[in-house]
């Protein structure tokens, strides 16, 4: 039965969608430090469900700040603007019945809960991609870590600002781990959604 949708904070109206294999949006909010992993598993979780059918939208936060949010820099007040952009853009998607993969930082538990109340926390699916720092210092695929070390990079996650690990995810995926690849991550979130549909 098609029920009338809210508009959002931006004022804006979204579409209304109806499907059976699709009964609501979703939004994966993909959380970990640089390094980690997010992006990878977000391209391959994104691909799975495009494979299954699913109508599938991603935010990756590198790829927002060179658009929607390239106004903005790092300062916690910045950080906090860039997930709140991001978040109102994945309301508008998943209210018009997408499944949404968000792959950002989001480093407090401040910053994730104001991304879950504007997409809604029935909506919302935490997933903290876990990975320690000095797995993620060794990964360094853009030289980030090197950079704040040597005093370039100022205010960086995990090292001079903090990352708070969240409390209770709806799905934790460890990248540490020897046997840990972006497919294995996806399956796992997929696995998360098809328990939970």
């Amino acid at each position: 039965m098609r029920q009338t949708q809210p508009a959002t904070t931006s004022g804006v109206e979204p579409p209304q969608v109806e499907s059976s294999s699709n009964p609501g949006g979703r939004c994966f909010w993909l959380t970990g430090l640089s390094a980690s992993g997010k992006s990878s598993i977000s391209n391959e979780l994104s691909a799975q469900l495009r494979a299954a059918g699913a109508p599938v939208f991603q935010l990756d936060g590198d790829v927002l700040r060179r658009g929607l949010c390239a106004d903005l820099g790092f300062s916690p007040e910045d950080r906090a603007e860039n997930n709140r952009r991001a978040a109102e853009v994945a309301a508008l998607l998943v209210r018009a019945g997408a499944l949404v993969v968000a792959a950002f930082i989001s480093p407090t538990h401040a910053s994730r809960q104001a991304v879950r109340e504007i997409v809604g926390a029935a909506r919302f699916v935490e997933v903290y991609v876990h990975c320690p720092l000095h797995v993620c210092e060794a990964r360094d695929p853009k030289g980030l870590y090197a950079r704040s070390r040597a005093g370039l990079l100022p205010g960086m996650t995990g090292i001079d600002a903090p990352f708070e690990a969240p409390e209770m995810p709806d799905v934790v995926v460890d990248t540490s781990a020897p046997d840990a690849t972006p497919e294995s991550c996806a399956r796992a979130i997929r696995h998360w959604l098809a328990a939970n549909t």
